[in-house]
């Protein structure tokens, strides 16, 4: 792990989860970084703090995503926030500092449950446990590789003197530990848990979005064929509903969060909306309203502030402070996986007659009161579907890349904004800070 902070620095871990129905993560217990994992609470505690930890990557992902694509922009161009829309990213920004730090921290997190599993006694329970920290430890390496191509593996514990981690791993490497991960994770996670937690389905879905990454449809075909046909998930009638009646049947996993509470909160919700009289973050683009149809009725509400259109609407807050929001985070949800799997029987091509793909395709559409593909759905139809359904939930910059189409679409809208993209823009640099902790080993991306 690069950022040696979470190798050195003491690891505070949360007392352990009973029964409740919600993810409690206030923390109540500490066992220091040297300290021995005695007992199966004390890990199930340190199962927690992995979920804890999991709260800082969607604070400012929507920057490296969203802003970053034709979808969103600053609301007046500000500090670092504007290299993100004028694809102009530094090595030294904030932002993506954090984000790397985040997602190792959760790593860290994870390595640590999976290195005291065998205090567990209950094999039922130390399976789960390790379902659990594997299915973590896959998406924070998913969302590092996505986001900055080639870096380090990290699937232990190290310290300081294990300078053979340092490096960055090749991105097909990568992704090839996140499959096993997750294969590790579907095998021994259940198929129900308390909400925010993990489960089968979570890890089956992440599964496919990871194949369809590689390139492998036939595979991501397979199993988000056998998530879509085990009924555990369904659309909500009311688009809404998705957002604003939170632990709903169509979400697959989140990271939950509460409102007005100091340790868990979120302020994303205030940047996306509020923001202040100059600052604010995650405004909607000209481009995305040129594109939107006039005959979306259904989705505009949630997808827009009614009081202020140019303001996303999926995360307006109900706290009393505005920045301790509790909107819980999304990531992953059952209309993404129809749309997966739609993808991943057109198989990379212009266009499929499947019916099954139609099917998927028309099931998001008539929840949306929109009209659906008879007899041919064609790689565009997919990809507009998917930047209005999905809209303004970080998935619109991968989906181009995965698509094929970032450089070509991403060019043309930086062209009409007086900006340039090139096709090192692809992935980020590697932040700065983390190449000087490494003493060199990781080396800076091409073209920055």
């Amino acid at each position: 792990m690069k950022n040696l902070k979470y190798i050195i620095f003491t690891f505070t871990i949360l007392l352990a989860f009973g029964c409740q129905d919600q993810l409690d993560l206030a923390p109540e217990s500490q066992i220091g970084e040297n300290g021995f994992y005695e007992n199966t609470s004390q890990v199930e505690a340190a199962v927690i703090a992995i979920y804890d930890g999991l709260q800082n990557v969607p604070l400012r992902e929507f920057a490296l995503t969203e802003m970053r694509s034709d979808n969103t922009r600053t609301k007046s161009s500000e500090g670092d926030w504007a290299q993100f829309e004028s694809f102009d990213v530094e090595p030294t920004n904030l932002a993506i500092g954090d984000y790397w730090v985040a997602n190792y921290n959760v790593i860290f997190r994870a390595n640590r449950v999976l290195e005291n599993l065998s205090v567990v006694d209950d094999a039922s329970l130390r399976n789960q446990f390790e379902g659990e920290a594997k299915f973590a430890r896959a998406l924070a390496h998913f969302n590092l590789t996505r986001a900055f191509g080639g870096v380090p593996i990290i699937d232990k514990v190290i310290i300081q003197t294990e300078t053979e981690f340092f490096g960055q791993d090749e991105q097909s490497a990568v992704l090839a530990a996140v499959e096993s991960d997750l294969a590790s994770a579907m095998e021994n996670l259940p198929s129900s848990m308390p909400f925010g937690r993990a489960t089968k389905g979570a890890a089956q879905a992440l599964l496919g979005k990871v194949r369809l990454t590689q390139g492998n449809y036939s595979g991501a075909e397979s199993v988000l064929n056998t998530l879509i046909s085990s009924g555990t998930y369904t659309l909500m009638d009311d688009y809404r509903d998705v957002f604003y009646a939170e632990g709903n049947d169509e979400i697959i996993f989140a990271i939950p969060y509460l409102d007005d509470d100091a340790n868990e909160s979120q302020d994303f919700s205030f940047e996306m909306t509020v923001g202040g009289v100059v600052s604010g973050l995650n405004y909607v683009t000209d481009d995305f309203n040129a594109n939107y149809s006039p005959d979306e009725t259904v989705r505009t509400e949630t997808l827009f502030n009614p009081l202020v259109p140019a303001e996303v609407g999926k995360f307006l807050t109900a706290s009393s402070d505005a920045r301790l929001c509790g909107n819980d985070w999304i990531v992953m949800r059952y209309a993404d996986v129809l749309l997966m799997y739609a993808e991943a029987l057109m198989a990379g091509g212009a266009s499929t007659t499947n019916g099954s793909a139609l099917d998927a395709y028309n099931a998001v559409r008539t929840r949306a009161a929109m009209p659906t593909a008879d007899t041919e759905l064609t790689k565009e139809m997919l990809l507009n579907e998917r930047r209005v359904e999905l809209a303004f939930e970080n998935h619109r910059f991968y989906d181009l890349v995965r698509f094929g189409v970032a450089e070509s679409v991403l060019s043309a809208f930086a062209t009409a904004n007086g900006e340039t993209f090139a096709p090192t823009d692809v992935i980020l640099p590697i932040p700065q800070n983390e190449i000087n902790v490494s003493g060199g080993a990781l080396t800076q991306n091409p073209g920055y």
